[in-house]
């Protein structure tokens, strides 16, 4: 047998094992119920990750609830592109960066009033997945209280699925949630002098 054949060989029975194996891992998961995503961390990609379900979801046919925390003194392209779908319900907190704004009580009512619109699409059995962009910044800040937003995420309904953004994750909603990841900021541009380009990071 030639090398090329044997490691052909070698390959095939390699992904015949991993096949088993993940063939017995999904015929084992058998639970269908709305899960809680929190993506965390000080790498790029949180939010982006995030509005990448949005499109899936959309491409199911599951209408969709936005709240966009922190963000709101531009309009980004997500914000730009997601309005155009009727089964999309979109909310911006409007005041922009916690440093932008330097004001944190008039953060803590934008916060809040972030959230009473957060709370009903938490109730609303219609909306097959909530995305909560930035939250972790409002509760890091201590604009929310973290025990009710983790009350209101165990009491929605059944099958929708909420995706939380937002660097430092706060303990009780990682223990809440089931999927966190953690993305690590290995190298960014802005670093190198390079501002925000529409497309990327708006």
């Amino acid at each position: 047998m030639s090398d090329e054949a044997g490691l052909d060989a070698r390959h095939r029975a390699r992904m015949q094992r991993k096949k088993t194996v993940v063939d017995g891992r999904i015929a084992a998961a058998q639970t269908e119920r709305g899960v809680l995503l929190v993506l965390t961390g000080n790498g790029k990609g949180k939010s982006s990750s995030a509005f990448g379900m949005v499109a899936r979801a959309l491409g199911h046919g599951m209408q969709v609830g936005v709240v966009q925390y922190i963000k709101g003194r531009w309009q980004t392209g997500e914000e730009r592109f997601f309005r155009r779908f009727a089964q999309v319900r979109y909310h911006v907190m409007g005041e922009g960066y916690t440093w932008e704004t330097q004001d944190r009580e008039r953060d803590i009512r934008a916060a809040r009033a972030a959230w009473d619109v957060t709370r009903e699409m938490l109730c609303d059995p219609a909306l097959g997945l909530v995305v909560l962009d930035e939250l972790n910044i409002a509760l890091k800040h201590r604009y929310l209280e973290v025990d009710a937003v983790v009350a209101a995420l165990a009491a929605r309904p059944p099958l929708q699925h909420v995706v939380v953004t937002g660097r430092a994750a706060p303990p009780e909603l990682i223990a809440a949630a089931d999927t966190v990841t953690d993305m690590g900021a290995l190298k960014h541009a802005f670093a190198a002098g390079i501002k925000a380009q529409p497309g990327i990071e708006l």
